[in-house]
């Protein structure tokens, strides 16, 4: 299932072995091409959940891929934290799709929870897929549901 493992125990995924994947991966090249020149950061964020956010057929083609792959058990499917906080590299950053990686993180929304310390020396760009309804992400914004974050270059956080 997975090709290597890199230094953050996050397994990076063979996408040729998960047809979904494979979608998922085409349609993220076609919104990178969309972005590839914006800067992360509160404009981004705004921009993203104004006209990217549910309803854009971007947004709702990364939610149904994530929940299949979820479900077919290729999206973050290395536990960092037992079930609770897992996390997958769908594609490394390289020429073939624009510098940008692709990236899954599941945390059990239950109850608040902080996952792993880290940093966005370039910035970030998450698309919040919620699996229940209720489920939140803190982004730059504060708490959001469905739609996008974006913390900007050399901003550092727990995701919670």
């Amino acid at each position: 299932m997975a090709a290597s493992t890199n230094a953050d125990h996050a397994t990076v995924l063979d996408i040729n072995a998960h047809p979904t994947a494979q979608k998922l991966n085409a349609r993220c090249l076609e919104f990178f091409t969309e972005v590839q020149d914006l800067t992360p950061g509160k404009d981004l964020e705004w921009r993203l959940n104004t006209h990217y956010g549910p309803g854009n057929p971007y947004y709702q083609d990364f939610c149904e891929y994530i929940l299949q792959g979820l479900k077919e058990g290729w999206v973050a499917e290395t536990k960092l934290d037992g079930n609770r906080y897992r996390r997958g590299k769908i594609a490394l950053p390289g020429s073939e799709n624009r510098f940008f990686s692709i990236a899954a993180v599941y945390m059990d929304s239950q109850d608040v929870y902080s996952g792993q310390y880290h940093a966005h020396p370039y910035g970030e760009i998450n698309c919040v897929v919620q699996i229940d309804k209720t489920a939140e992400l803190k982004g730059m914004q504060g708490w959001q549901g469905a739609g996008w974050t974006s913390p900007g270059p050399g901003t550092h956080h727990y995701p919670q």
